[in-house]
């Protein structure tokens, strides 16, 4: 499931987690896992503890964690993101980690496409993205970065050792335009597809709608609070690429006794209108109803180019998966292709 943000927390934490396992992420490499495993870095939930639970190799904690460093110089982990992007900031994340923390971290980015190998990466030139920088333990540690180029992968060095439970590494998609020909999911976050706002993320965030692949339980998709008053829930979602919608998928897969009654779709496009203005929003999919646990495809009842998209349950209820399906225009594919090339390294 994805974390759901602390409303004190900076602002690029609601940004997309790039480096989530969840969005297609994988540590590919480190020089040291010898107490955790380096691949608990970017597990997608809030890091579990067990006090009573011990290994062969000592305390077993839910992150990475190097043997204590008895020679110079410092431990380091390679994360290959989900999606090229540019990172906007990153969150080390020590909990529980406490006598065993690192006390300084920083992290490196670098921009090779196709799948290089491990060597290939250590010898890579990298470019720093957070300097090296106090981290404390226990803690959700915040560095901002300024930055505009797109990265594939990026480097987490500790010093000169110690445990890390998490790293996000939030930002924007910039996707491959190569991907980006033909009837593609328009809001998928993998294409740049984000969450603008939603009424309700007390259980689990909309956000999580947009990822790839099926939902494999109900805590992976978007579940609101029971509703008492009048009205419904929401989430409104920026496509990641402007295009025309020609058919959507709702999916309510795991939801049983939650899903909702009805839903709908309906479409903006803020080159033109502002989508805090209801009058923006036309409706793609007028109010449906909808059954639980079910893979649902409704055809567009107008097509019509839009940034974005809202969703509407009523009068609440959960969902597992959200996919806009449509086409780029010459335009936007174009607009694509250039930024894509303006922010390579």
């Amino acid at each position: 499931m994805t974390t759901k943000v602390d409303p004190g927390a900076p602002a690029f934490t609601k940004l997309t987690d790039l480096a989530s396992r969840a969005l297609g992420a994988g540590v590919v490499a480190a020089n040291d896992e010898l107490f955790a495993q380096r691949e608990n870095l970017i597990n997608a939930w809030e890091p579990a503890f067990d006090p009573g639970e011990f290994g062969h190799k000592g305390k077993v904690y839910d992150g990475w964690e190097t043997r204590r460093r008895r020679e110079p110089g410092n431990d380091w982990a390679i994360v290959c993101l989900g999606s090229h992007g540019i990172v906007r900031g990153v969150v080390v994340d020590t909990a529980w980690f406490r006598g065993n923390y690192p006390p300084y971290i920083s992290i490196e980015a670098v921009h090779i496409e196709g799948y290089p190998s491990t060597a290939e990466l250590v010898a890579a030139e990298w470019t720093t993205l957070v300097a090296k920088a106090p981290c404390e333990g226990d803690s959700k540690n915040y560095y901002e970065v300024d930055d505009e180029r797109c990265w594939t992968h990026v480097r987490l060095s500790i010093y000169p050792d110690g445990g890390v439970a998490r790293l996000r590494v939030h930002g924007e998609v910039v996707a491959n335009p190569s991907f980006l020909a033909g009837t593609i999911d328009l809001v998928a976050a993998e294409n740049g597809g984000r969450l603008v706002r939603t009424s309700d993320d007390f259980y689990s965030s909309p956000a999580q709608i947009i990822l790839p692949g099926r939902a494999r339980h109900m805590g992976e998709g978007w579940e609101n609070a029971r509703r008492r008053g009048e009205g419904n829930d929401f989430a409104v979602f920026a496509l990641g690429q402007r295009g025309t919608v020609r058919h959507v998928e709702v999916d309510t897969g795991y939801y049983v006794g939650n899903a909702p009654g009805w839903v709908r779709l309906s479409a903006a496009d803020a080159r033109t209108a502002d989508i805090d203005d209801d009058d923006a929003w036309t409706d793609i999919v007028a109010r449906r109803r909808v059954v639980a646990d079910t893979r649902h495809r409704f055809l567009v009842e107008e097509a019509l180019e839009a940034t974005h998209v809202r969703l509407d349950v009523y009068p609440d209820g959960g969902l597992s998966r959200l996919r806009v399906f449509g086409e780029l225009s010459e335009t936007a594919l174009a607009e694509a292709r250039e930024r894509w090339g303006s922010t390579r390294p």
